[in-house]
């Protein structure tokens, strides 16, 4: 009965192996990520008589290689939330030690305590893997896409005033730009529309369309001339302004084309998937939240049951309750993914937009609404209700599909 710990850290992990009743088989010894250091190291642990286990905290990306490569040797690996071992090393010490040494032994000690506890991991498929990752990077670069978008609306106030909101916003298929930003690449200020005659003006407008693929109105052209005649720039018409601007929609259009390439890219991945078909029937999911949401749950076969599937959302709300005291009024646990809960949240606002009465999510929702149950509260009451149905549903889907027949 041998326990290794393992304390992953980025490029190099410290090893601990400890025997029961306090016994160490080896001080704790640093590997580093390279195939030659752990293949060492899976020949020194397949040396070791008895049953070996491995515990490992989920860091990350750092621990996959590490994690991958013990899995594919054979032994037996476990990964599991930082949480439980923060909680269980303050159970065993009233001391604050926090070093790569001390961690490596404490998972090395809390492998033997929880040993039939301890599950094997599973790595993820290379698809689901690969679709993660672009999922996070998307909502990394969505969050860089709102400062972007938020820094040239500010900008534009200087020199034309209004126009991101006067224009509609009309997203291309291809690219992903938006009309507004391909205009004002065009008519960066106001005096560009205003120093024009109403004739000039309509005819290049309407070779800009031409060119950008969007459709306009004579009727459009005259609101546009007629608006920008009423505005009082700040900036004047000068390169140096001209140059913010330019480089404000070059900076921004970058990275909507990013976000267009790693959308179509997860849609393609997500297609390859089994579930891909039943995922997209459902209400309130649709082309862009679909890969989004496969992407963040995964397989779901890996949760016991759908309350886990909640737990690990963290929209659930753990019991509070001491001697004749019970809470009532409870928080949702958050220590799921923030991703999943956005998507989610996107989800059933999308259900509620559409609002098909028969629809049993959308159902549930407005039964708490007309109960006058807060807005949070039957959002996230509805999330907990699609969770269940999509867990229900996916499961059963992906059970059936792998039965010989």
């Amino acid at each position: 009965m041998n326990a290794v710990g393992i304390d992953v850290s980025k490029g190099k992990s410290t090893i601990a192996i400890l025997r029961p009743f306090g016994e160490v088989i080896a001080s704790p010894f640093e590997v580093c990520h390279t195939a030659s250091d752990l293949d060492k190291l899976v020949k020194l642990i397949k040396k070791l008589k008895g049953e070996t286990k491995i515990l490992m905290e989920q860091t990350s990306k750092y621990h996959q290689p590490i994690a991958r490569f013990l899995n594919q040797a054979g032994l037996f690996v476990t990964v599991i939330n930082p949480i439980l071992s923060h909680n269980y090393g303050k159970q065993t010490s009233i001391r604050r030690v926090k070093t790569d040494t001390q961690d490596a032994v404490k998972l090395a000690s809390m492998a033997l305590d929880r040993w039939l506890s301890l599950k094997r991991y599973v790595p993820e498929d290379d698809i689901r893997s690969a679709l993660k990752s672009l999922c996070r990077q998307y909502n990394h670069i969505t969050k860089l896409k709102i400062v972007l978008k938020n820094n040239l609306i500010s900008l534009l106030d200087q020199t034309f005033p209004g126009i991101n909101s006067f224009m509609y916003s009309s997203v291309k298929k291809a690219d992903g730009h938006e009309k507004w930003i391909d205009f004002v690449s065009e008519f960066w200020h106001c005096e560009c529309v205003s120093g024009l005659s109403l004739k000039t003006f309509k005819h290049r407008l309407q070779r800009w369309c031409t060119k950008f693929s969007y459709h306009c109105g004579d009727n459009r052209a005259e609101t546009i001339h007629a608006y920008s005649l009423n505005q009082y720039p700040t900036l004047p018409k000068e390169k140096s302004s001209e140059l913010l601007i330019m480089q404000a929609v070059r900076q921004l259009n970058m990275v909507i084309e990013s976000l267009s390439a790693y959308l179509n890219q997860m849609r393609e991945l997500c297609a390859l998937l089994p579930e891909h078909d039943l995922v997209m029937a459902m209400h309130g999911v649709g082309g862009t939240l679909g890969p989004q949401l496969i992407a963040e749950l995964g397989d779901v076969r890996r949760f016991y049951d759908k309350r886990a599937l909640v737990a690990f959302a963290g929209i659930d709300a753990p019991p509070y309750q001491s001697g004749k005291f019970e809470s009532r009024n409870r928080n949702i646990s958050k220590r799921g993914s923030p991703s999943l809960r956005k998507t989610l949240f996107m989800v059933m606002t999308v259900i509620l937009q559409r609002s098909h009465q028969h629809e049993p999510v959308f159902q549930f929702i407005d039964k708490k609404r007309a109960e006058g149950k807060h807005f949070y509260v039957y959002m996230v009451a509805g999330i907990n209700k699609f969770l269940r149905i999509y867990y229900a549903k996916v499961k059963e889907y992906l059970n059936s599909i792998e039965k010989p027949t």
